[in-house]
């Protein structure tokens, strides 16, 4: 159940965004036992400003039902990290990656 919020200020066209779309589905799979039929991917524009500038940025939130090994995110952050640099063109020191954890999650109405 892990659910991917990417924000940026650069401009996202619908290419793109089925692009990043994709590319996240194959990413949560470093994840083990997360899949692209349980994810969840958010994509929205804003103002943002990093390092007191608005050129273009990106900070992605990972949420997941559980626990990840570190090596295990470190992979998925550098995916995320290409693949909104490649769709969005945002240098990768411009972009952040968090991650957390929860064990109480819910789906359909109740929790696991």
């Amino acid at each position: 159940m892990p659910f991917i919020n990417i924000k940026t200020n650069a401009q996202i066209s619908r290419e793109a965004e089925t692009n990043i779309k994709t590319a996240l589905g194959k990413a949560i799979t470093a994840v083990p036992g997360k899949s692209e039929g349980w994810l969840m991917v958010g994509l929205e524009q804003q103002t943002l400003y990093f390092r007191g500038t608005d050129e273009p940025a990106a900070i992605a939130q990972v949420s997941l039902y559980g626990n990840a090994i570190h090596s295990a995110l470190d992979t998925l952050a550098g995916s995320i990290t290409d693949a909104v640099s490649q769709q969005l063109g945002i240098s990768p020191d411009r972009i952040y990656v968090s991650c957390f954890a929860t064990p109480d999650w819910g789906w359909n109405g109740s929790l696991f």
